[in-house]
């Protein structure tokens, strides 16, 4: 953006069909004459233009490409630079990603800060959490960017429930889809308005000679885009634009022709005046957004942002693979691309099935491993780790079809930590419904798992349906018992050793994996241990306690420790892979999606490139596209599109 400086972006005053009474802007009492304001100005001005709005509510206006999203950044820079210590701290939102339908815009605000700032997960003075407080309070300026980007069918029910807060905000759109929303119900109640203004062909004359290097000794000052300038210069004026100068009037398509033929010296932009080539601005922006991703992808980057030697990707393949997300994306109807939502681009049953047979073959070699160093038979770990992998994994697939799935949810990622030093109080309330929780849902799980396996193993040796059915009872009873203590028992410590993350903890898309990735292991060893010293014990009492109303039990210290041990590191994985956001992520995205080719291997590494690249851009805790146009040219290409394809026009 700063190289070699910023391109103008500039506005007028929008029409007033699209924007309230002045005299509801200005917030003048009955009878007052309203004079409209001139608030017509450019990049630099845009957080005295805010200033001058007293309903302190603002609609930015602009067409694809027209400069909004760097307007709201620029405008959040500049409000904080010159912030009264009263004025609400500004923070972009993604606005594309709220459905206005299911969650409030103030509940949608609170989780958008807690998922990028985690630490404000904390408990306030309240009962709600810091993140409710703050939005609550006023205290923050929502920058809704990308209005456009809604989905069809809640824009409406979007500016409805604007309109119903007096929150101060500012909010971006492209015009035909602000004004089809107006038309269906009204204006942004109290909000002015502004319209971003297309590029001068001064504006290309002073920015894209500085951005290719010098041709040589001989004219020091000529450089590959003289002709094309000359050439828009001479275009008559009383005929329509060329589709160059059409394309050209809009910030993002400048950066485009700028990346694609002034930092690759080998193209030439006279090109682009090729009219039988291009025939229409569509065309010739297809060709821009084409070549776009094998521009960038031509040469090694340096290094990672992680720090480590970077890799390097191959273009036609970081093709297929951004034409996944940008599909995945498309699907989801949001703009946010976040590690614990890759794996949703997959049909519910393929996810559930998937993890199904990841955790069975986890726990079965588990199982196996253990079976096989207690007893020393092979071919016994193999017969038990493979029963108990297919019925672990039978069962966990249901509880995670139960719990997602069938609801049509998601894990996400843990706004805590846990902490073994000391019992923090912000969390403790947690710990009861947790008890109550973990109880019934092991209670179930244990007595399904405890009545299958008394079905199979009885089966083995009998045929007889009633001897079948009492021992499937018995069993599932004992371990439904235990099974519900020990889970209840541990959900509740793990309740009361979370506390929230610092309040600073402002996160990126890797810090947050890194994060989940440590309270998932934490998670882990406070599990195995305590789910696993209480099944071992447990049994035992359990068995005693049943001795007399079930009839006669056999249950000897080995078993007890054997059955420990394996439910303890079995629970835990099960627990991981299937109820955590870091497991789901592990299971889907970094096993699953690279088998079937639809991501790569190193798949954070491969969005830190892509976003050193200028392909994709940070925003919080997820990334985006660099913008919209690109995601839905690489979705649209993505389907249907082979992984050698070339969809390229040629250069």
């Amino acid at each position: 953006v700063q190289d070699p400086f910023p391109l103008p972006v500039r506005w007028e005053t929008a029409p007033e069909a699209l924007t309230d009474h002045w005299a509801n802007i200005l917030r003048l009492p009955a009878q007052a004459t309203a004079h409209p304001l001139d608030l017509d100005g450019e990049l630099g001005e845009i957080a005295a233009t805010y200033r001058r709005i007293p309903s302190r509510r603002l609609v930015v206006l602009g067409r694809s490409g027209s400069g909004k999203t760097i307007l709201a950044l620029r405008f959040v820079l500049d409000h904080l630079r010159t912030r009264g210590t009263s004025e609400p701290v500004p923070v972009i939102f993604s606005i594309g990603a709220w459905n206005p339908t299911t969650i409030t815009l103030r509940d949608w605000l609170a989780a958008q800060l807690t998922r990028d700032h985690p630490g404000y997960a904390a408990r306030g003075r309240g009962r709600e959490s810091l993140a409710a407080e703050l939005v609550e309070s006023g205290r923050i300026l929502p920058v809704l960017d990308g209005f456009d980007e809604i989905a069809d069918g809640l824009r409406r029910p979007a500016l409805e429930a604007l309109n119903a807060t007096t929150l101060p905000l500012v909010l971006t759109s492209r015009p035909a889809e602000y004004a089809a929303a107006v038309a269906e119900t009204d204006v942004l109640t109290a909000a002015a308005g502004i319209r971003l203004t297309d590029l001068t062909l001064d504006d290309l004359a002073a920015y894209l000679p500085r951005t290719t290097r010098k041709p040589g000794r001989e004219d020091p000052d000529a450089n590959a885009w003289d002709p094309v300038l000359t050439a828009l210069r001479e275009q008559p004026g009383d005929r329509p634009d060329s589709p160059l100068a059409t394309v050209l009037k809009t910030p993002l398509m400048v950066a485009l022709a700028r990346t694609i033929y002034s930092d690759t010296p080998d193209h030439d932009p006279a090109c682009l005046l090729d009219t039988e080539r291009f025939g229409s601005p569509e065309k010739l922006e297809d060709h821009l957004l084409d070549n776009f991703i094998p521009t960038v992808y031509r040469h090694r980057l340096h290094g990672s942002s992680s720090g480590g030697s970077h890799p390097g990707f191959d273009a036609d393949r970081a093709r297929h693979w951004l034409g996944y997300l940008a599909h995945h994306l498309t699907g989801l109807k949001t703009p946010d691309l976040a590690w614990w939502r890759l794996g949703n681009g997959l049909r519910r049953s393929t996810r559930t099935l998937v993890t199904a047979v990841m955790l069975g073959l986890a726990i079965g070699l588990v199982d196996g491993a253990i079976s096989l160093a207690v007893h020393g038979r092979l071919s016994g770990a193999v017969l038990d780790g493979s029963v108990v992998g297919l019925l672990a994994g039978l069962m966990f697939g249901f509880v995670h079809w139960l719990t997602y799935t069938a609801k049509g949810k998601q894990a996400t990622p843990a706004a805590v930590r846990l902490q073994l030093r000391r019992r923090p109080g912000a969390t403790v309330w947690t710990a009861g419904p947790r008890l109550v929780i973990g109880t019934l849902g092991g209670a179930v799980f244990g007595f399904a798992y405890g009545f299958v396996v008394g079905t199979v193993l009885t089966y083995a040796i009998t045929s007889d349906r009633s001897a079948i059915l009492h021992v499937a009872l018995v069993d599932g009873l004992v371990y439904g018992s235990v099974f519900g203590v020990a889970t209840g028992l541990t959900f509740c410590l793990l309740g009361l050793l979370e506390t929230p993350l610092d309040i600073d903890s402002a996160v990126n898309p890797r810090s947050l994996l890194t994060t989940n990735r440590g309270t998932v292991t934490m998670q882990l060893l406070v599990w195995a241990p305590t789910f696993g010293a209480v099944v071992g014990f447990g049994s035992g009492v359990a068995v005693d306690l049943l001795q007399g109303s079930l009839g006669p039990l056999i249950w000897t210290t080995e078993a007890a420790l054997l059955l420990g041990v394996i439910s303890g590191l079995g629970g835990a994985i099960g627990y991981a892979l299937t109820l955590t956001a870091w497991g789901q992520w592990l299971v889907l995205t970094r096993i699953w999606l690279p088998l079937t080719g639809r991501l790569p291997w190193a798949v954070v590494t491969f969005l830190e490139d892509a976003y050193q690249r200028g392909v994709l851009r940070q925003a919080g805790a997820v990334y985006q596209f660099r913008h919209a146009r690109l995601q839905q040219h690489l979705a649209r290409h993505h389907r249907g599109a082979a992984l050698h394809d070339d969809f390229i026009a040629p250069l």
